[in-house]
């Protein structure tokens, strides 16, 4: 029969290894995961029993019952905040309750380039965010929306600087979109205002003209004089006749030659059939085109064709005897450049 200083020693130790192994259980290593690190993400109006199913099905912890306890205990259970949270390979459960009770979301980086029209926004959206690209979309063609911001459905994209935003996850649509607004407005300091207003441009109209010039090269040392073409076209009355603005018109991006056929196409939009600049931007341009905008040579330039080689450059011409004679050696090159291309044979010796 066992003395009661045996019992009381046995006893002793059971509860040292209890309490020991509750200590592991809640402050030791508890992640089900092998990478680095892993997002989790609570739904907006998701109760205490929507996360715990989270946590389990995105397998998050080893021991979600435990977790469970223990955001019990620290009134986590009534005080869910939605939103993306980092947890990191060891993290302990504790750490994790921590962590979600206290609302430390981690933000998204939303990277923006260059998008053509606000269904793209939208979309990008959507796959980085909580919202829906419907509900951004709506937004974005929403006038009365809009007309805080001093913008409509057509120039909504002008509040659209191509960078790098860090966002919450669960940020509501509107409050996202004011976010960009703000970011623009301390883009177009009063420099860059001078600048617009120096081209008898507003900062809305230099950024759809910076949207054209985008679409027109990829090549900087272009862009402005490109620009100084429009420019002067404006100044004239003459019509820009841009073809990516027909392009964006006809909402087919795969069209690489504009034909007659596409210029006759009646939309706002399109530069041949209307004076001016079109009624919004046709992609959000690099800064480096706005700029390249805003810092435009003074030419007397009013065409500009590619050059008769593949390096991606244009040639100008202030009268239109010198552009034809420069669209004449491109169409020569491209012609003779075609041709070479048909006579290559196939590397591996086929027809």
């Amino acid at each position: 029969m066992s003395s009661p200083k045996k019992i009381f020693r046995y006893s002793f130790l059971l509860l040292i290894a209890f309490i020991g192994f509750a200590a592991w259980r809640i402050f030791g290593s508890n992640t089900n995961f092998n990478e680095v690190k892993k997002s989790f993400y609570i739904k907006t109006g998701s109760n205490f029993e929507e996360v715990i199913k989270q946590l389990e099905q995105q397998q998050i912890l080893k021991n979600p019952g435990t977790f469970k306890w223990i955001a019990q205990q620290i009134k986590y259970d009534d005080n869910i905040k939605p939103g993306r949270y980092i947890i990191e390979n060891g993290s302990s459960i504790f750490k994790v309750a921590k962590i979600l009770k206290s609302g430390r979301q981690t933000p998204i980086n939303l990277v923006i380039t260059k998008l053509r029209t606000k269904e793209d926004l939208a979309q990008k959206i959507a796959n980085n965010f909580e919202c829906d690209s419907a509900t951004i979309v709506t937004l974005l063609n929403s006038n009365d929306s809009l007309k805080i911001y001093g913008l409509d459905s057509n120039t909504a994209m002008t509040a659209i600087i191509p960078n790098t935003y860090a966002i919450l996850w669960n940020t509501a649509p509107s409050r996202l979109f004011k976010k960009l607004y703000n970011e623009q407005e301390k883009f177009w300091t009063s420099d860059r205002k001078k600048k617009a207003a120096d081209l008898n441009l507003t900062p809305t109209q230099a950024y759809v003209l910076a949207s054209i010039v985008e679409e027109e090269s990829n090549k900087e040392l272009d862009k402005g004089k490109i620009a100084s073409v429009y420019l002067n076209r404006i100044k004239i009355g003459m019509r820009l006749s841009a073809d990516p603005t027909v392009i964006f018109a006809l909402k087919d991006f795969t069209i690489k030659r504009v034909f007659k056929k596409y210029t006759e196409f009646s939309s706002p939009y399109n530069t041949y059939l209307n004076s001016g600049l079109p009624p919004g931007p046709i992609c959000t341009p690099s800064i480096k085109t706005i700029d390249g905008v805003l810092n435009a040579p003074n030419t007397d330039y009013l065409y500009f064709v590619a050059q008769p080689n593949l390096t991606g450059y244009s040639n100008f011409a202030a009268t239109y005897q010198e552009h034809l004679a420069f669209a004449k050696q491109y169409q020569q090159w491209l012609t003779a450049y075609l041709k070479a291309k048909e006579k290559i044979v196939p590397a591996n010796g086929g027809e």
